[in-house]
């Protein structure tokens, strides 16, 4: 890979086969008809749409693609595929710029939501599934912010939307294989 220092030369086409290859999707079929971005419920919060992402790595501008918060912002709901004419998994193409940049030490656009998948990934390890107030607590705890949303959490509580204790799969050494394995 043709490096700058840290810095990734917005010319490095190996970035674009990369995305290609581990997402299974050609980016280069989107033709822009925009209708990704009219059914993402977090656009908004994004610095890029999401068709504007594949426009930059079309163009070559990974670098831009690779720093931006729109590939952390993304939770994989999968709705900007299922109205996307041309099938384009927009989530798999999110994976892959997220573990590609991970990989080559790129400043995560959104540090705090990178700290939210690490404590999402370390409940799935540790009981199979999500335990979604475990999670919130320790984010909370990592990045300080205890009593922002307090009132939230307090809320889903009482509408039982959150468990206090955490269930856990069957066989939990197949998850933990799991990640033992990702890890080798």
């Amino acid at each position: 890979m043709v490096q700058n220092g840290n810095k990734i030369l917005e010319s490095d086409r190996d970035i674009a086969s990369q995305v290609i290859n581990r997402s299974n999707v050609n980016f280069n079929s989107c033709y822009h008809c925009r209708c990704c971005a009219g059914g993402c419920p977090f656009v908004k919060a994004m610095d890029y749409a999401p068709h504007a992402i594949i426009r930059l790595l079309q163009l070559g501008f990974y670098e831009k693609a690779l720093k931006s918060s729109t590939i952390w912002i993304c939770v994989g709901c999968n709705t900007c595929s299922s109205v996307c004419p041309m099938s384009i998994d927009m989530s798999a193409i999110m994976d892959a710029l997220r573990q590609i940049a991970l990989e080559h030490n790129i400043k995560v656009g959104q540090p705090s939501i990178l700290g939210f998948h690490t404590e999402v990934l370390n409940s799935i390890e540790r009981y199979g599934r999500t335990h979604k107030l475990e999670i919130m607590m320790r984010y909370k705890v990592r990045t300080m912010d205890l009593f922002s949303d307090m009132d939230l959490g307090i809320k889903m509580l009482t509408k039982r939307k959150l468990d206090l204790m955490p269930s856990k799969v069957k066989d939990i050494q197949a998850i933990k294989n799991i990640f033992k394995s990702d890890q080798d």
